[in-house]
């Protein structure tokens, strides 16, 4: 019996052109668009309202919707700037979402997106979770059209096979090589990073520390090759990154090399160890403010119990414990072992505070805890899930924070706390990320029978 004829692939679009009216944003850096036809499009470089030539970049005849930049404006949005960057547009850097965008409308832009997440997957208007609408701007970082916050202080360069280093293009292993990024921080900036060859590295990752002179980079040799002669513009402690054999998604192996293997991180009146590889809030002022609206939120009491989950390196754990004072009790559970060791020794002067290593949703069930007054939960970018969500409303505390770096998840959470009987108090956005698509979020959540 003969085999039967290879199915053909369907005929890619990549390269095809279509001009479209620019309808509204959504969550992942785009507005959509519909071409004549009906077919969907994601399109990135345009801002909602515009008339433009969209360029397939992903997508074949029978994908459910297709990828797109607008490589030609022909009726542009009055919030429309120049991009600052050089290396921003159509094919180049996907570091920044928005470069394209006034300051005030990307912040106007990311309300719509959490407006639309909190509708569409939760059922929930801003009056319900008592937002005013708007995502904040960090102080400092309200500058006219045109000029950068410069707020990244964690950077990490991809390098090609020359040894130059750059930034990821859109969704695409490609290198865009760059001589600066305009939202580096200064202290990763006077690195001198861009301004020298990295022969055979696969990636260089810098570091500077809020609050500290601490600056650090990471070295991720390609297989075979060997660090080369270090020489950077001020004095940095160096490591090199090996990844783990064997151990598809670990984490990479650090080797010091020159100096700490951590930087000094301030937040809260207190001195954070971080070690390299480790988790700490990108821009200089996040960790204060998040902090700061957490504790407004949770209004800890002198003798209260608390839990700190997905807790890094103890940041609200600490936070916790300064303000439940010696009669309360905190648990933090984290599931990095270097974080943890971070976090036990950010704290160890609070002899009521535990950390766990572990996943949060395996090892929360395991301590035996049955009550707890407060909870901060800062999950990843997937979010906490139901099964976590159900077994923190058993607990009942009497209010919990949710810290958000996503939307979406966000909403699919704070659906099921509605199915477990807690609702939204109030809830903020921080634009914690300008010029991308990002924001982070802190909701604070109560019992539902309580009182506005």
């Amino acid at each position: 019996m003969p085999d039967a004829p290879a199915e053909q692939p369907a005929p890619s679009l990549v390269g095809e052109e279509y001009e479209v009216e620019v309808g509204p944003v959504a969550h992942g850096g785009h507005c959509i668009a519909r071409t004549e036809a009906g077919r969907v499009l994601f399109v990135r470089h345009t801002l909602p309202g515009e008339r433009v030539v969209a360029r397939i970049t992903e997508g074949h005849e029978e994908s459910k919707f297709l990828r797109a930049d607008a490589v030609q404006v022909l009726v542009a949005s009055k919030d429309r700037i120049e991009a600052p960057c050089p290396f921003s547009g159509p094919g180049r850097c996907g570091g920044c979402d928005f470069q394209h965008v006034k300051p005030g409308a990307q912040r106007r832009l990311k309300a719509d997106v959490l407006a639309e997440q909190l509708q569409r997957l939760a059922g929930l208007a801003p009056e319900d979770v008592g937002w005013d609408g708007t995502v904040e701007p960090v102080p400092g970082d309200k500058l006219p059209a045109g000029q950068v916050p410069q707020w990244r202080t964690r950077m990490q360069y991809a390098v090609d096979e020359e040894g130059n280093v750059g930034l990821r293009k859109h969704r695409s292993h490609d290198v865009q090589r760059i001589d600066h990024c305009l939202i580096a921080a200064e202290g990763v900036s006077e690195l001198g990073i861009e301004r020298r060859e990295w022969p055979g590295m696969a990636a260089v990752e810098a570091t500077a520390a809020t609050g500290s002179q601490d600056r650090q980079v990471v070295l991720t040799p390609r297989p075979g090759q060997r660090l080369p002669l270090v020489e950077l513009d001020r004095p940095v402690s160096v490591l090199r990154a090996e990844e783990q054999r064997g151990r598809r998604g670990a984490p990479p192996r650090l080797h010091r090399v020159h100096g700490r293997d951590y930087v000094r991180e301030r937040a809260d009146d207190r001195t954070w160890r971080v070690g390299a590889g480790g988790f700490w809030q990108v821009h200089p002022a996040a960790a204060e403010l998040l902090v700061d609206a957490v504790m407004r939120g949770l209004t800890p009491r002198k003798g209260e119990t608390a839990l700190d989950l997905y807790c890094g390196v103890g940041l609200f754990a600490g936070a916790l414990a300064d303000r439940v004072g010696e009669t309360g009790a905190v648990l933090g559970v984290e599931s990095g072992k270097r974080a943890v060791e971070d976090a036990r020794h950010n704290l160890a002067d609070f002899p009521r505070v535990r950390i766990e290593q572990g996943r949060v949703e395996q090892t929360l069930p395991r301590t035996g805890i049955t009550e707890a007054d407060l909870v901060v939960l800062d999950p990843p970018r997937s979010g906490a899930g139901r099964a976590l969500v159900d077994h923190l409303a058993s607990l009942a505390p009497r209010r919990l924070a949710y810290v958000a770096c996503d939307p979406a998840a966000l909403a699919r959470d704070l659906a099921y706390f509605s199915d477990a009987g807690y609702r939204v108090r109030f809830l903020r956005a921080f634009d914690l990320f300008p010029m991308t698509q990002h924001m982070e979020c802190v909701a604070v959540l109560e019992p539902a029978g309580n009182g506005a």
